[in-house]
């Protein structure tokens, strides 16, 4: 599998990122199965949160073995340094481990939340109190909506995060007001040397209303193997983009890591996807 530097963390990590979020809701034997599908794919880079239901806990058994060989980051949800910093210990214990590679601040999507976390006895600083302590290798910031570029971009401005996650896909790309907030934190990642990371390659919409939600990603996903290779082929033709985590379906990885290998141009990516007329945007909607 391709790697690619994680700004100046200098990490090469593999390009598909296991989307932890899958194990929320699994046995261990699932998980166990899926983690290994990971490791056998080449991934090295492993995304969880705190707020991903069972995902630590079932992450925990296999760190032990596993842990000298990925790169881990989790995620803290909450807002205020107090709470932060309970939560981000809570993570260690469940994950076994005394130590992640990478703490974000999870899913600040809006100048509301930015300014919560960021601000006067914010999860900031609990963030930053943990990598002191040496809880904490590095401080990331991730989010959803279509205002979750230029938040990021603020975000930058007002403390140096080592890692972005943000969302980016064809459909997105398409809204001229989004690829422009989206092309100005690229600007300001590459400045500053930033690992970009990006998240909702195989979305392909919102749940339509009464739909049976066959997986359990909170958005409809692509399960076909062409879409799925078109979508992951046109995000990872950025080449600013260092890694997409994978989506939160255990069932979903092994077309990820067969797009990876399969590659086609951009061009012909974003034609197989134009052809989908019921194709959108997640955050037309979103359950949180």
């Amino acid at each position: 599998m391709e790697k690619r530097r994680l700004g100046r963390l200098e990490h090469q990590s593999s390009v598909l990122i296991y989307g932890a979020a899958a194990l929320g809701d699994v046995s261990q034997d699932m998980a166990d199965r899926s983690i290994q599908e990971a490791l056998d794919g080449g991934i090295n880079h492993f995304d969880v949160a705190a707020d991903y239901g069972e995902a630590e806990l079932r992450l925990g058994p296999r760190m032990p073995e596993i842990r000298d060989r990925i790169f881990l980051a989790t995620k803290t949800g909450r807002r205020d340094q107090e709470s932060a910093w309970t939560e981000i210990n809570r993570s260690l214990e469940r994950m076994r481990t005394d130590r992640v590679d990478l703490l974000q601040l999870h899913a600040i999507g809006d100048s509301a939340e930015l300014d919560l976390a960021t601000g006067p006895g914010g999860a900031l600083e609990a963030a930053i109190r943990a990598q002191e302590a040496g809880l904490v290798g590095a401080i990331g910031i991730t989010g959803h909506g279509h205002d979750a570029p230029a938040t990021h971009l603020e975000a930058l401005r007002r403390h140096p995060f080592a890692t972005v996650l943000t969302p980016l896909n064809p459909v997105l790309w398409r809204d001229d007001s989004y690829r422009a907030d989206y092309e100005a934190l690229v600007e300001e990642v590459r400045r500053q040397d930033v690992g970009l990371m990006t998240i909702k390659t195989v979305s392909r919409r919102n749940w339509p209303e009464g739909a049976d939600q066959s997986y359990a990603t909170w958005y409809e996903p692509y399960d076909a193997q062409d879409r799925v290779t078109a979508a992951v082929s046109w995000v990872l033709s950025h080449e600013e983009v260092t890694g997409i985590p994978t989506p939160g379906d255990v069932r979903l990885l092994g077309m990820l890591l067969k797009a990876e290998q399969d590659r086609i141009p951009p061009t012909e990516a974003e034609q197989r996807l134009s052809t989908d007329d019921l194709y959108a945007s997640p955050f037309l909607s979103m359950p949180f």
